[in-house]
């Protein structure tokens, strides 16, 4: 019998040492390593991002296949389970400490179980990406485990949400991965996303570059609209994904979860019509409208969670809470380039559109908008095809899509912002709004022309025509009489309108051809 005990004792702190060594990760020197760059291990990472206590690690004795270098632990990945707000997540986070992060047989496989496990439960993936890409040393297989990685990514693409926090260096095939998910956050100063690093570039074009203005946090948001946000620390980082989590589902088999912020659903806003200038011209801050109907929270904090709000910033995309409900916005920003929209602004625009449509999240569009940013450089740089998007991701969309137009919606934008022809199941518009082919300017010298010809005072009738055509063609009345608009609101009851309109058709339904899939505009 004590041999008996002997024997388990012995095996069980043979499990404790290993465990014990797993859990050192690189060793030492290169934890401190690590912590001496401001940077977090993976396990604290996870620690940090999920609720205490709730993690569950998987794979952990898994090791590097390839037996011509030393062993690394957990082949440089923790993968496991836990909880963020008692919701469900799956997580992985690779370990710089051990062999650089760098991607490697075992280490795909670990995450591609996980992704795997999480497509059959129907729980989010989140990666803490911080690697120095392939290894080398397995050649072939490293990169048979980005392909592997790169296929479940794909088709986990609207069944679960996915997550990715870049907290390191990653170059080569380790951005695609990143690039296939819904989301990627950085973090100012330890984030650096790039496909060929500053070396490469020099030795390939002669252009001396650093790694932060090649693909740090801020650049690769703002020139490249690769990240969604930049934060300025790890910690920021971890408390914005919670925050995202909260307004979203955790697969495409549900609802996103409702959160009640205490303000009242028949709110009304006497002085939200004294925000938006009368001359269609003058810029004014969309947010404040966001700001000001949608659920406030009590202790005055910024009501909506922004998605990439330094790149294409003449076109909004956000998600708030509307009665408790989840929405995503989109909405024009008569701010920045007064609000046109735009190669960068379409593109941003129709991937968050496809994203709520794929997890249920009802869309609602704040519109201002004056038309397409004209310009050689975007007629060369493809607006056809990147306007097309929008028009695409919207007459896909099954979810309740609402529509309010502010103040004007000219032309091909009107359609480009989601009409009632492109699905939009209620259209509400306030009695500033313009709806026309083009402008007023533009339009009355031309239905005018003969007239203004003719005039003893051209300059004085065109003014005269351009207030007549406002007046009489450029407004909403018109669109209403042919149930291109459901209703005129006065600005004051934007927000129980809205909520009445949305509530009637969350519980709508509807059908589309059978198809393998469309063929979406590149």
């Amino acid at each position: 019998m004590d041999d008996d005990k002997q024997v388990k004792a012995s095996k069980l702190a043979d499990l404790k040492a290993r465990r014990e060594k797993i859990g050192g990760m690189g060793g030492k020197e290169r934890v401190a390593a690590q912590e001496k760059k401001t940077k977090l291990t993976a396990r604290a990472r996870i620690d940090m991002l999920l609720d205490k206590g709730t993690f569950h690690e998987t794979g952990a004795f898994v090791r590097n296949r390839n037996e011509d270098y030393e062993p690394v632990p957990a082949d440089a990945v923790v993968t496991g389970y836990g909880e963020i707000d008692r919701r469900k997540v799956y997580i992985y986070a690779q370990d710089f400490t051990s062999m650089g992060g760098t991607m490697a047989e075992m280490q795909s496989k670990k995450i591609c179980e996980l992704m795997d496990s999480a497509m059959r439960v129907g729980c989010p993936v989140i990666a803490l990406n911080d690697s120095g890409g392939a290894r080398i040393q397995d050649g072939v297989d490293s990169l048979s485990g980005y392909g592997q990685l790169f296929r479940r990514n794909v088709l986990a693409s609207g069944v679960v949400p996915q997550i990715c926090a870049m907290l390191g260096p990653t170059a080569g095939g380790g951005v695609y991965s990143p690039a296939l998910m819904d989301f990627i956050f950085a973090v100012k100063g330890i984030s650096y996303i790039f496909i060929t690093g500053p070396r490469v570039v020099k030795a390939a074009t002669g252009q001396d570059v650093s790694e932060e203005d090649l693909g740090g946090a801020l650049v690769t948001q703002k020139k490249a609209g690769v990240v969604c946000r930049s934060e300025n620390t790890e910690t920021e980082c971890f408390l914005a994904i919670r925050e995202l989590l909260s307004f979203i589902p955790s697969s495409n088999r549900e609802r996103p979860p409702r959160v009640d912020r205490g303000d009242k659903p028949d709110r009304t806003d006497a002085t939200l019509f004294d925000i938006v200038p009368s001359n269609p011209a003058h810029p004014y801050d969309m947010k404040k409208i966001i700001e000001r109907v949608f659920d406030q929270k009590s202790d005055g904090t910024k009501n909506y969670f922004e998605l990439f709000p330094l790149f294409a910033t003449n076109i909004i995309t956000c998600f708030t809470r509307l009665n408790g409900w989840s929405v995503g916005i989109i909405a024009n920003q008569p701010m920045s380039k007064a609000g046109c929209l735009d190669i960068d602004a379409c593109d941003k625009a129709s991937r968050f559109i496809r994203f709520c449509d794929a997890f249920n999240i009802p869309v609602i569009n704040l519109v201002d908008v004056p038309g397409y940013l004209p310009g050689t450089d975007q007629e060369w740089g493809g607006i056809i095809r990147h306007g097309a998007k929008m028009l695409y991701a919207y007459s896909e969309a099954t979810v309740p899509k609402l529509t309010l137009t502010i103040r004007k919606a000219y032309g091909g934008s009107y359609l480009g912002m989601c009409s009632k022809d492109l699905g939009a199941d209620v259209v509400f518009c306030w009695p500033s709004t313009e709806l026309a082919v083009m402008g007023a300017e533009g339009a009355a010298p031309i239905i005018f022309r003969r007239e203004i010809e003719k005039a003893a005072n051209p300059q004085e009738l065109l003014q005269e025509k351009i207030r007549q055509y406002r007046e009489e063609f450029a407004n909403p009345y018109k669109a209403a009489e042919h149930l291109h608009v459901d209703d005129v609101l006065d600005p004051a009851e934007t927000r129980p309108k809205l909520i009445a309109a949305l509530e009637q058709v969350l519980g709508k339904v509807e059908d589309r051809p059978k198809k393998k899939h469309g063929v979406m505009p590149t």
